[in-house]
């Protein structure tokens, strides 16, 4: 399996007045994890509308209310566990390969919707960067290790 493409896929952290990352749990899952908006690109998409469409497909956020401020300097792979292998994305990749990127969100708390056409999430809240390791499902730790150093700068995070 592991000879399989990464999936190609973008993804956003976004940052709200007080420097706070938007986090939600899927609505697929009871394990108490959280992530950050991400999904696959369509065929020709590029990596930036790509992130803004999942957005707003997965928060209800349009990109009007969103200012990206910052790219990760490569994209970002991860793996996904052996017993997800063959079940996720019908079987054709081992992961992802994410373009990561950092927005300040524009809106308030009321422009977020969980309740979109598709909907993914179950329940959002705003996380302290140092706190979102902690936060994801193991087999994404050390993918959320880099997107946080990868926009350090941006977070106020101590190395």
């Amino acid at each position: 399996m592991t000879d399989l493409p990464y999936r190609p896929a973008a993804a956003i952290m976004l940052l709200n007045a007080e420097n706070k990352v938007f986090v939600a749990q899927r609505i697929d899952t009871k394990l108490e994890a959280w992530q950050m908006p991400q999904g696959g690109l369509d065929p020709g998409e590029e990596p930036e509308a790509g992130a803004l469409r999942e957005l707003e497909e997965e928060t209800g956020i349009p990109p009007s209310l969103v200012e990206i401020i910052g790219k990760a300097p490569r994209e970002l792979l991860y793996d996904l566990p052996p017993e997800m292998l063959g079940r996720m994305w019908g079987g054709k990749y081992r992961g992802q390969r994410q373009h990561w990127y950092i927005a300040r969100f524009l809106g308030t708390d009321a422009d977020v919707n969980l309740e979109t056409e598709h909907p993914e999430f179950r329940a959002w809240k705003w996380a302290d960067a140092s706190e979102l390791v902690d936060l994801i499902v193991p087999f994404k730790k050390e993918l959320y290790a880099q997107v946080v150093d990868a926009f350090r700068e941006h977070l106020g995070v101590p190395e």
